[in-house]
């Protein structure tokens, strides 16, 4: 299940992330990758426990907990401390790899399974040429490249790249969900069950309906869920 978030960072919030990463200590992005990806990952990221890494953590975590869609979208159990990277120049291109199955949050021990995959956007798409974020999975060969502020997030078991950025830097967040709900499939049935439900209320309001499918959509997410 692929699907666009709109709005995650809103103006101000982008502003102040775009400031933290003016000045930011970006080192190469092999560091953190492992031995397959290391060989076809050529960007540049910020050390996962420097100042503005730790603040533009704070400001996107903050902003995904306001925000209903990402929740709907991923039912997160636990998200892992959001990173960030750059594409330009020489440092401007990830081929092909797949996300490794569990990631170790840095200084805190805490394991999290990499079931939903995200990309947030911080550069505008017209400032640079290049970058898009190509997965591929069962849905096809999709090609992302989003608005300052919007995230994507996706199957972690998908294959996916960056492509290079010929022009400008390519700037972003990325990290990863465990959620809920372990199974792709069931959490995508969930999520079109939510969106539904909305409309239905927007339409009718609390109808006996909407009551009704709104206690279905609970009872599955009791059955499926582990929390």
């Amino acid at each position: 299940m692929l699907i666009r978030i709109p709005a995650v960072l809103e103006p101000e919030a982008l502003a102040r992330a775009r400031q933290l990463l003016e000045g930011a200590p970006w080192e190469p992005g092999e560091l953190t990758a492992g031995t397959q990806a290391a060989l076809v990952k050529n960007n540049l990221q910020l050390p996962a426990t420097c100042a503005q890494a730790l603040a533009l953590q704070a400001l996107v975590l903050g902003a995904l907990e306001r925000h209903p869609l990402f929740f709907s979208a991923t039912l997160p159990k636990k998200v892992f401390p959001p990173m960030f990277n750059r594409y330009e120049g020489a440092h401007n291109t990830y081929g092909d790899h797949v996300d490794k199955a569990v990631r170790y949050a840095p200084g805190t021990g805490v394991r999290v399974r990499t079931d939903v995959s995200c990309t947030l956007f911080l550069a505008e798409p017209d400032s640079y040429d290049g970058g898009e974020l190509v997965i591929a999975d069962t849905f096809g060969e999709q090609r992302v490249k989003l608005a300052a502020g919007d995230a994507v997030v996706y199957p972690g078991t998908s294959v996916h790249r960056v492509e290079p950025v010929t022009r400008g830097a390519r700037l972003a967040s990325f990290f990863w969900i465990e959620s809920m709900v372990r199974s792709d499939e069931q959490r995508r049935l969930l999520h079109d069950m939510d969106r539904a439900l909305m409309r239905l209320r927007a339409r009718d309001g609390e109808s006996d309906e909407a009551v009704a499918l709104t206690g279905t959509y609970h009872n599955l997410l009791r059955l499926w869920a582990d929390t």
